[in-house]
């Protein structure tokens, strides 16, 4: 808490810049850090019905973002919950004011870190709406007519010459701003930086409230400054400070937004105290400098120097590399797209304060307890525990959406969300050992999977898909998949008695949510088991036992050598798409078939093997790519057919979706096909570093072909800022380290590849207390924890699993694409080592 009359240098020395050699972590780590330190759960705040042992945020703190697609503002909170947000506006040409809900202008994202000690990001007024592919898609239609219906070449001659004169002028209005934040080292203020990249640039610097909470705004001098009552606490008042380096060109505090966004853009508005705004106008490359400072108490008015700040922003973006997930590579370097990613889209949950992980729909929707989050949450595990454990924890304290099955914890009208939040929580648990979210959402998941049974048409103990309406378009939305082909033929079966889900049951028995059942049931045996829970553990095992009994011996094709969806008359629902893999996600299947699977199936080029990996249908399945029309002979627009019009791979008809290409890495993995493992990690992230490294989007799914100019980036560019995306780049990020989620010790650790492309390092990894460093190439692997080498592979590529280290030695498996030398470097005592020959082998030094 700054003192009334602190001089200009020590609130500087606060940011961790008061001289050269003060340290980048000084930035946001001291005592009163916004974001609880990843060693221990912190202390909730006062009034908040949410005590430990869950983690939470200290209060005051200040946090940039946070806040739904506020990606140019912060977030800042005082003692008793009360609320306050600086945002920065950016002026069109047109003289429209963009603020809030910005996602469609994001231009740069990074670099950032979660828990916000570091962020920046570049906004812009072109929303990419016209791109230059799209006009090229255009030309081509029109240039060779042949290969388009006439009504297409028609509505492409009208609208080629509107959308060039669109794009045209808005690249000559275009301006873009950069916008950086550092939190101070208390983490009650921030400092801040504005840059223009543009001539006659407006930006505006807003005070107010995030979510129009009462509040009392006024100018002091060249600064603005509000007070606010605590929501949780009436009686405590936090008082906030915005301190620019130079006074504005527009000053004031306005009754509405509405007059607020007049003066902005060059009219009147009426006076009042609901918020305020610093309006300038920059030149290009003119950079404004400011600080933001909370507490309870009214805030000191001491701006620092702009120099200061710009070295406290300077040392801060430096620091994230450091201490954050990052890597390099061809697949490691998609570290720093992740944690940018995940950083971008952390968010915070006001009724629960806590931040979690934003789902998508254009970076917005809040906090969605679908299969969708469940994903989240295990990406997030790389970039933060803090954020992982704060997400899945406020999933199972989130109500159930109206209108449905009133469970808290995951949303019952998708049957996979139960199993995927069991699979998450427990990959939480195998990464860090914490037993606090899997002792919260173990009896909420029981109450799900107990539910199931009501999905049991016919009671032989597999499930049959709910009917989710004649709408083929949202057949498959039981698993989130919506329009996939395999759904659009089941028949109706009215439902007796169950658990008040409204809809009924159908004939189809589904290898997806079967394959998901058996993992819930095995999930749920294993977290009986770390929780003591022995008669649980037995009644789930043989659950487990069971329903991998009867789908093997019901929905095994053996004709076809594939797991098929099958109607109770006997018939086979023959759309093949990757759903026959899922067995091996659920470790259901032999390793026969696993290797038929494998062998015959993924790695055909005919069905689902290529560049691009894993189309939502197979390649020569007569489903593929039926969304729309196709035109084969085009090389980059095969898939286009108009301007805004949704095209032949999607939704779930080929398109490539990050759950899917996660489910089916798991899978591979988790029956040792190294090889093929590692070349489908790799395949997986370059798609999502296609997109990233083009247009800066993690996107909610991806073309099933390359070199398609106008597909992909982004099935849909609304859905640019996705999170599961990131489950992309994490298959290749897992491969190169990560826990144990399956059988074994689940303290153990896997790592190193045989086929990623390159030599690649991955840093800064935290699991079960320790922080990791992996480097994996063609000859050497190394593991590094907490700074010391631990482990090290000359001579060949490896792939380790099962890795325990102790004081005296290490045990592991390996496979090794040559012969080997491994060496393990134990806490006590000399260097162990010994040579491997190629393939398998068990080591214990």
């Amino acid at each position: 808490m700054p003192q009334p009359h602190m001089p200009r240098r020590h609130f500087i020395a606060t940011v961790g810049a008061a001289s050269l050699s003060a340290p980048a972590v000084s930035l946001a780590t001291g005592p009163s850090a916004a974001a609880a330190p990843s060693s221990a759960p912190q202390t909730a705040p006062a009034g908040s019905p949410h005590a430990l042992p869950y983690p939470t945020l200290h209060r005051p703190f200040a946090m940039p973002g946070a806040k739904d697609q506020d990606w140019t503002g912060a977030l800042l909170v005082a003692e008793g919950e009360a609320r306050f947000a600086v945002r920065i506006g950016l002026v069109t040409a047109q003289g429209q004011l963009l603020r809030e809900k910005m996602t469609n202008y994001l231009w740069r994202i990074g670099p950032m870190a979660p828990d916000g000690a570091f962020r920046q990001v570049r906004v812009s007024t072109d929303d990419r709406t016209v791109m230059p592919a799209h006009l090229d898609a255009l030309h081509e239609v029109i240039t060779h007519p042949e290969q388009w219906e006439e009504s297409a070449v028609a509505d492409a001659t009208a609208k080629l010459p509107q959308l060039q004169a669109k794009y045209e002028q808005t690249q000559h209005d275009k301006r873009e701003i950069q916008v950086r934040y550092a939190r101070t080292s208390d983490g009650c203020g921030l400092v801040g930086a504005v840059t223009a990249l543009d001539d006659d640039t407006t930006v505006v610097l807003e005070l107010g409230t995030p979510w129009g909470e009462s509040a009392a705004f006024a100018l002091d001098g060249q600064d603005l400054t509000g007070s606010a009552p605590g929501v949780l606490d009436a009686s405590r008042t936090g008082h906030v400070r915005l301190s620019p380096t130079e006074p504005a060109d527009t000053a004031g505090c306005y009754a509405t937004l509405a007059d607020l966004t007049s003066v902005a853009t060059g009219g009147s508005g009426t006076p009042g105290t609901t918020l305020g705004a610093l309006v300038y106008h920059l030149t290009k490359g003119r950079t404004l400098t400011f600080t933001a400072r909370i507490g309870d108490r009214p805030q000191a008015g001491d701006t620092p120097e702009a120099h200061d700040i710009e070295r406290a922003l300077t040392a801060a973006a430096a620091h994230v590399d450091d201490t954050g997930l990052t890597g390099s590579g061809p697949v490691g370097r998609a570290a720093d797209a992740v944690r940018n990613a995940l950083s971008l889209n952390t968010n915070y949950d006001r009724d629960h304060q806590r931040n979690f992980v934003l789902w998508g729909w254009g970076g917005g929707g809040g906090l969605f307890t679908g299969w969708d989050s469940a994903f989240d949450a295990v990406d997030a595990a790389l970039v933060s525990r803090p954020l992982a454990l704060q997400h899945e924890t406020d999933i199972f304290d989130a109500a159930a959406p109206p209108n449905q099955v009133p469970l808290t914890g995951p949303r019952y009208d998708q049957q996979n969300s139960g199993p995927m939040h069991a699979y998450a929580v427990w990959r939480l648990y195998t990464k860090f050992g914490d037993r606090t979210v899997l002792e919260k959402a173990y009896p909420h998941l029981v109450t799900f999977y107990d539910l199931l049974r009501e999905w049991d048409t016919d009671g032989d103990g597999l499930l049959e898909t709910p009917y989710f309406g004649d709408r083929i378009g949202g057949r498959g939305n039981h698993l989130g998949l919506d329009d996939s082909p395999v759904y659009a033929d089941y028949h109706r079966i009215p439902k007796k008695g169950g658990s008040g889900d409204a809809r009924d049951n159908t004939d189809l028995t589904d290898v997806a949510l079967n394959s998901y059942y058996a993992l819930f049931a095995e999930t749920l045996a294993k977290m009986a088991r770390v929780l003591g829970k022995r008669r649980d553990a037995a009644r789930f095992a043989e659950r487990y036992a069971t329903i991998k009994r009867r789908l093997n011996a019901r929905l095994w094709h053996a004709e076809k050598g594939l797991y098929l969806s099958r109607y109770l008359d006997g018939t086979w629902n023959e759309v093949v798409t990757p759903t026959v893999f899922y067995p091996l996600f659920a470790g259901i299947a032999t390793q026969g078939r696993a290797r038929t699977l494998i062998e015959d199936h993924l790695l055909n080029p005919e069905e689902f093997w290529g560049d691009y990996v894993i189309p939502s249908v197979a390649r020569n399945d007569p489903t593929y790519c039926t969304g729309g029309p196709v035109h084969p002979r085009s090389e980059h627009f095969k898939f286009f057919e108009r301007y805004g019009d949704g095209t032949a791979p999607e939704q779930w008809k080929g398109a490539c979706w990050p759950p899917m290409n996660a489910t089916v890495y798991d899978g591979i993995k988790r029956y040792g096909f190294d090889n093929v493992a590692g070349q489908f990690a790799a395949r997986s992230t370059a798609m999502y570093l296609n997109a990233w490294d083009k247009e800066n989007w993690f996107p909610e799914s991806f073309d099933p072909e390359p070199g398609q100019s106008v597909m992909d980036a982004a099935v849909d560019t609304a859905w640019r800022t996705y999170s599961w995306s990131n489950a992309m780049a994490v298959q290749g990020l897992h491969e190169l380290l990560c826990d144990n989620p399956w059988d074994g010790d689940p303290a153990a650790l896997m790592f190193g590849s045989l086929s990623l492309p390159g030599t690649n390092t991955l840093a800064n990894v935290e699991l079960r207390g320790h922080t990791y460093t992996v480097s994996a190439g063609p000859r050497r692997t190394t593991l590094v924890r907490d700074g010391r080498t631990v482990f090290r592979a000359t001579g060949a590529r490896v792939a380790v699993r099962n890795f325990v280290l102790t004081r005296s030695g290490a045990t592991f498996d390996v496979n090794a694409d040559g012969p080997a030398r491994v060496e393990v470097f134990p806490g006590s005592g000399a260097a162990r080592g010994r040579g491997i020959p190629a393939g398998r082998s068990h080591v214990a030094l």
